[in-house]
């Protein structure tokens, strides 16, 4: 799934002679070298495509992922008391052989922060509403009680940052990157728990005194495996944390995704209301402003069948009848999704059903059939649009030329002539963007101006619905400590997160949503403002016929030019 021999060789190659050129460019300081200094280490850059991995507990997210990588110990997972309570992101290990895992910490300010504020919602909460129906109390319980056993019920928040916790991560203390390193997944998945699951009822029995999941920011975990190089896999908890460097960690990630996969039990998978309550929640992160192009809704344990104990070919067949219409199910479910939909078509919508317990141990089900195989190909797929070595290597051979060209001989005359073309040419694109950015601005601002008339006359009524909303006869008070207390954020009693700030904002949102989707499309096909960027062109090939003397230099300025292009591709969000 990685390079070739060959491609690595080369690139190693490549690498070598820029180190040496970077070496020598520093033994004088000049604007130029500078600039070749910057390009050299720009080269450098790792473009990734991010595949966000969505679902409830239970759903069989991590089986999947350790499936892919064909590691059945990797993550951690079939445990019904436990879940995932941090960010993982899976990736190839390009440096050693080893199985690492780079643990990276929220930082002292924001744990004291949130112990602050912690003691303050006990402090002020009755000791009859501390019970097992409280959510909030819940989880504020689970977490201390994860870091400091029964002792936080007596001590200050003040006593509580104090360092004698934190001996086991002075990477905490330091804001460093904690490192993990193991010759085998199983032994990397014993030694990374403490930090990714909620299992403090298991303390005991896996000889583990602190979980330190709470102050967990994110975990990257490398495999030294034949996985795609430029994928990286994020295994996604549910979002509104109540930490603010978490929560804006997991919009940025959601945000970037270029493919977003949901995950269900197969038996319930069209029915399932929280795996399309997800779909929804982040659809907003996905479509306008966000990076997705693809949506998979994966079904796992397609290899259950209720009511059979038969492992011949027939129940293969049956199972493989079952999928199908499950698929169909799924479908027609997305298509009642209209909101969604505006942003994504049918072709950028594929359901899958697998089984990773049979990709691993077949028993009834054959590999190809797991559509486990088919996942992989997805990925490679995703991958195959990037390649380390056809970019370092054109991007090197541009910055080469440019030095080289430097050194020749040149006809001034002929060189002012090319000079002036190539500054009527880049006006003249340039000038034809800036119409076609004015003109979009005009749109837009059209557009939020009646999203603004809109939300004047309609806005009283959303907050009103959600206060009061249908069915519920008790006071308000308890939804707004909510709101306040978690940045706009309410769950509902039966665990489903309504955000006040998007509610109170969908009118403007929606006036543009239509013209964003066609000024800044998902789909590479078309670039933004209608493809305008993707045509500037200095038509380079041809000036090197007619300049010869400077191709060296012309080479170099198509490379930055189609350089710029890929660029804004990947930050027009």
């Amino acid at each position: 799934m990685s390079a070739s021999l060959p491609e690595l060789m080369m690139l190693s190659d490549v690498k070598n002679v820029m180190g040496f050129v970077l070496a020598k460019l520093h033994s004088q300081e000049t604007k130029l070298n500078a600039f070749l200094q910057d390009k050299i280490r720009d080269l450098e850059t790792d473009r990734r495509e991010l595949v966000g991995v969505f679902g409830k507990t239970g759903a069989g997210k991590t089986s999947l992922i350790n499936a892919l990588i064909d590691e059945r110990k990797l993550l951690p997972s079939g445990d019904v008391d436990a879940c995932t309570s941090v960010m993982i992101k899976v990736e190839a290990n390009m440096y050693n052989t080893k199985y690492e895992a780079h643990i990276e910490f929220i930082t002292k300010e924001e744990w004291k922060d949130e112990l602050w504020s912690m003691s303050q919602y006990l402090g002020n909460t009755p000791d009859q509403k501390k019970d097992d129906e409280d959510d909030d109390y819940q989880d504020v319980a689970e977490k201390l009680s994860a870091l400091y056993g029964e002792e936080w019920k007596e001590k200050s928040s003040e006593q509580l940052m104090d360092p004698k916790y934190f001996k086991e991560i002075p990477e905490f203390l330091q804001s460093t990157i904690k490192k993990l390193s193991c010759e085998t997944a199983k032994e990397l998945s014993a030694k990374m728990i403490k930090y990714t699951r909620t299992e403090s009822n298991h303390g005991g029995e896996r000889g583990i005194k602190r979980w330190y999941w709470p102050l967990v920011k994110c975990v990257t975990v490398k495999v030294p495996h034949d996985f795609p190089q430029h994928i990286t896999l994020v295994d996604l908890p549910g979002n509104g944390d109540r930490n603010k460097s978490r929560d804006t960690m997991w919009k940025g990630i959601v945000g970037n995704c270029s493919t977003v996969w949901i995950v269900t039990e197969i038996n319930r998978a069209a029915s399932e209301k929280e795996s399309w309550e997800i779909l929804k929640s982040v659809s907003s992160l996905l479509g306008n402003g966000g990076e997705c192009r693809n949506i998979h809704f994966i079904c796992t344990k397609s290899d259950v069948i209720e009511d059979s104990t038969d492992h011949s070919s027939d129940l293969q067949d049956s199972i493989l009848r079952r999928n199908n219409k499950a698929k169909e199910a799924v479908r027609r479910q997305f298509n009642k999704l209209k909101k969604i939909k505006k942003h994504f078509s049918d072709d950028s919508f594929k359901v899958y059903t697998v089984s990773s317990k049979e990709f691993l141990k077949p028993k009834v089900i054959s590999a190809e059939n797991t559509e486990i195989p088919k996942l992989q190909d997805v990925l490679q797929n995703l991958n195959d649009s990037h390649s380390e070595t056809l970019n370092y290597v054109s991007g090197a051979l541009g910055i080469l030329s440019l030095i080289h060209g430097a050194r020749l001989k040149k006809e001034p005359e002929r060189n002012e002539e090319l000079c002036k073309k190539l500054e009527r040419d880049i006006a003249l694109h340039l000038d034809q963007i800036q119409k076609a950015i004015e003109k979009a601005y005009l749109v837009f601002e059209t557009c939020l101006r009646e999203g603004v008339e809109r939300s004047k006359s309609s806005c009283e009524k959303k907050l009103h619905n959600f206060l009061f909303p249908r069915g519920n006869e008790g006071g308000y008070h308890a939804t707004l400590k909510s709101v306040f207390k978690n940045g706009g954020l309410s769950k509902t009693k039966k665990g489903k997160q309504i955000n006040l700030n998007m509610k109170l904002t969908s009118f403007l949102t929606d006036s543009i949503d239509e013209e964003f989707r066609k000024t800044f499309p998902n789909e590479r096909k078309c670039g933004p403002f209608n493809g305008v960027i993707d045509k500037f062109s200095l038509d380079t090939e041809n000036l090197k016929e007619k300049y010869k003397d400077v191709t060296l230099q012309l080479i170099f300025l198509q490379t930055e030019v189609n350089d710029e292009k890929i660029g804004i591709l990947f930050i027009k969000n």
